[in-house]
């Protein structure tokens, strides 16, 4: 069963074709660099760069995989979380070629295409499973009892632990996004330089913020001289790193032990972070738990994640409605 997906909720635009929910014949994902020059995604910029683009992208999907519409059997969209604008080209696009072709259509929750990154690459993942999802709009605790049941166990008050390392990138100066230079930088630095807090780490919620933390850099910075801070911003982004991962660590853990769950999976923009994944690997080694991530490319923004879910939603419920809408702030446990 041939399922394309179309992935529109921010500045990625992205078209796959995906064989039977595991198998990628194609997964084209254009990044919209014009955002760097504001700081930040601008959503009007955002959807007039989709509307430019979603339609060659979605030809090259088809001629990397091989295949016509004709041979598409499913159409999957994200219909929410993230910026109406942007979401609204993706989704318009899809359920107009979902008509046009009679193709049966999906809409999917952006968030729930993150927590199938995992299931879409590593077969041998329990179904039974503890999904950490830390990215720029998203940090969330989920049990994963099997595909579809999810039981959210904590998540950010505030800001989410991407947006506070693209939010750090900036203050020093490393552009945006930043999240992927600020590691670069923190691999050369030394992360005990200066303990930064480490928000409701040590209570026995499963919570996270990083606002706290954000502002603590930024005010650690602004009293340092122009030389100081060149001198150390390397070490500056290893203590900054190393305070945002440990407590996602920590509290994922502490999760797996209560619930006594042998899979954790992470995903997300964050999960790309070296040190996240190597402060898990020191934490976890000699014991029973496994640890899963997707691949660099399923890390990000994709539509691969989002044709997955299609394809395993359709398996369970069937084909959605050509009605749905775009819903910016959809849940995760309101699918």
């Amino acid at each position: 069963m041939f399922t394309l997906g179309i992935e529109t909720s921010c500045d990625e635009t992205s078209v796959a074709i995906v064989r039977d929910g595991h198998e990628i014949l194609s997964n084209v994902i254009l990044s919209q660099t014009i955002h760097s020059k504001y700081g930040g995604v601008v959503p009007e910029v955002a959807s007039r760069a989709h509307l430019k683009t979603i339609i060659p992208i979605y030809h090259k999907a088809l001629q990397e995989a091989k295949v016509t519409i004709d041979d598409i059997d499913l159409i999957a969209a994200t219909m929410g979380p993230g910026l109406v604008g942007p979401l609204l080209v993706g989704l318009s696009f899809a359920k107009g070629l979902a008509f046009a072709k009679d193709i049966p259509f999906i809409p999917v929750n952006h968030t729930e295409g993150h927590l199938t990154a995992n299931i879409l690459e590593h077969p041998d993942l329990d179904n039974h499973h503890l999904s950490l999802i830390v990215s720029g709009g998203h940090t969330l605790l989920v049990e994963v009892m099997e595909f579809g049941r999810y039981k959210i166990l904590g998540q950010t008050k505030d800001d989410a632990a991407g947006e506070a390392f693209d939010k750090v990138a900036k203050v020093m100066g490393l552009g945006y996004p930043g999240g992927a230079k600020l590691d670069k930088l923190a691999q050369s630095g030394n992360a005990r330089y200066f303990k930064f807090p480490r928000a409701i780490l040590n209570d026995d919620s499963y919570m996270f913020s990083y606002s706290g933390l954000k502002t603590a850099v930024a005010l650690y910075i602004e009293k340092l001289s122009a030389e100081e801070f060149e001198k150390h911003k390397a070490d500056i982004a290893a203590s900054f790193q190393e305070a945002a991962v440990e407590v996602l660590v920590k509290k994922t853990l502490r999760a797996v032990r209560d619930k006594n769950i042998r899979d954790i999976t992470i995903s997300g923009g964050v999960a790309a972070n070296s040190r996240l994944r190597s402060m898990f690997q020191e934490k976890i080694k000699g014991s029973k738990f496994r640890l899963f991530y997707p691949s660099l490319e399923l890390c990000t923004d994709n539509a691969a994640m989002i044709a997955a879910v299609g394809y395993f939603r359709y398996q369970k419920d069937g084909a959605g409605e050509l009605i749905a809408n775009a819903v910016p702030n959809l849940r995760l446990d309101e699918i």
